[in-house]
């Protein structure tokens, strides 16, 4: 038996809150990017995604140059399994770095925690694409080399820093800045489900009105700013809207899911990853089609679905399994998404009643009939 399970049957936990040290939001912040990470040290290992590994190198490297401090940049090799946090470990030993830097999507930043981790050196998190709530969390989610969930790595704190720059945040292709709200919308859900059944939350403890709060505080903020703040994306302009969904698909989306909890929705996310044909998929465009799910589990109030529904349209996420890229719907391989979601590991136990996998095969199906309903 986990120690999760244990912890579920009788132990009598505390309520958290949980969050990163510091959380700077602001422009044009990689040319002056030494000066933010020198309070942690002045040897950094930068971990990149391939997009980016130029620019940081070329840009933030002159700042390190400039004070006299030490940098080096190294791609990320595209999935945040044990294999490559191991690789990245050994660079960054021979490096002889004190300090470690993920510059990147949410696999790259779970790669750096998780390297930091095992190293023991401080960890700053300069998202690029703020397309799920992985900055702020202390968790690391590993995958198999294939790809496949594979457990969920607990860190024992959050980030020393995480860097919003709203330059680079805005200026990423659209889709990412969607993917972000999709997971956003989710928090609040599984935070009241996970507080509903006093279940566990990101950090193994009980989940905090607090977290529940900031949960609710995300899912209003993207109600009032999502669509603006699309149209300004697509122009790749940063303005007050795509502010306000930064701090709320970064900041109020990692601390509220952290601090209230997961619940269905990333648990059929993480059993879609066993899909191939969605491996390319963003992770909160896959998301957001498990909180159509858990929403069926639960039995919203139609005006619940409506209101999910029509964000989802608004900023162009995929709506149907058909959006996502299914184009032959096979019971065999979704009955093993619904069983996997049901892992004991996973956070289904934190729904307020009990799944089955049946439920879950179900509650998928028709999720994909309500959705198509809405499909124009």
């Amino acid at each position: 038996m986990t120690d999760t399970a244990i912890l579920k049957k009788g132990t009598k936990l505390a309520k958290s809150v949980t969050s990163p040290k510091k959380f700077i939001v602001g422009k044009g912040i990689l040319s002056n990017i030494s000066s933010y990470i020198s309070p942690f040290g002045d040897n950094a290992y930068f971990i990149c995604d391939e997009f980016i590994v130029d620019q940081a190198a070329k840009v933030g490297g002159a700042s390190f140059n400039a004070s006299d401090k030490t940098a080096t940049f190294e791609k990320f090799n595209y999935e945040c399994s044990q294999t490559e946090i191991d690789r990245n470990r050994k660079l960054a030993r021979l490096a002889g770095a004190n300090v470690i830097v993920g510059i990147g999507g949410g696999k790259t930043l779970d790669t750096a925690k998780a390297t930091a981790y095992y190293e023991k050196l401080p960890v700053v998190i300069y998202p690029t694409i703020a397309s799920t709530d992985a900055p702020c969390t202390s968790i690391a989610v590993v995958y198999t080399d294939e790809g496949q969930f594979d457990h969920y790595l607990y860190l024992p704190s959050n980030p020393d820093m995480v860097i919003a720059d709203t330059d680079i945040l805005a200026s990423a292709p659209k889709r990412f800045f969607a993917a972000g709200i999709g997971d956003g919308l989710t928090t609040y859900f599984e935070a009241r489900a996970c507080y509903r059944s006093n279940g566990l939350n990101l950090a193994n403890l009980r989940p905090s009105l607090i977290g529940v709060g900031l949960a609710k505080q995300c899912y209003e903020t993207i109600l009032r700013n999502a669509i603006p703040a699309m149209h300004a994306v697509e122009k790749k302009l940063s303005t007050t809207a795509v502010e306000a969904v930064i701090e709320a698909t970064i900041y109020l989306s990692g601390v509220g899911a952290e601090s209230g909890g997961l619940a269905a929705a990333h648990a059929i996310h993480n059993g879609m990853t066993a899909v191939s044909s969605l491996h390319r998929v963003q992770h909160g465009e896959k998301v957001t089609f498990g909180l159509l799910a858990q929403l069926v589990l639960e039995n919203a109030p139609q005006e619940e679905f409506e209101e999910v529904i029509s964000i989802i349209k608004a900023v162009g996420l995929p709506l149907t399994l058909q959006d996502l890229g299914v184009t032959e719907f096979v019971d065999e391989e979704w009955r093993n998404v619904a069983e996997l979601s049901c892992s004991v590991n996973d956070t289904m136990g934190n729904m307020p009643f009990e799944v089955t996998p049946d439920d879950v095969f179900n509650a998928i199906v028709t999720a994909d009939a309500i959705a198509q309903t809405y499909h124009d």
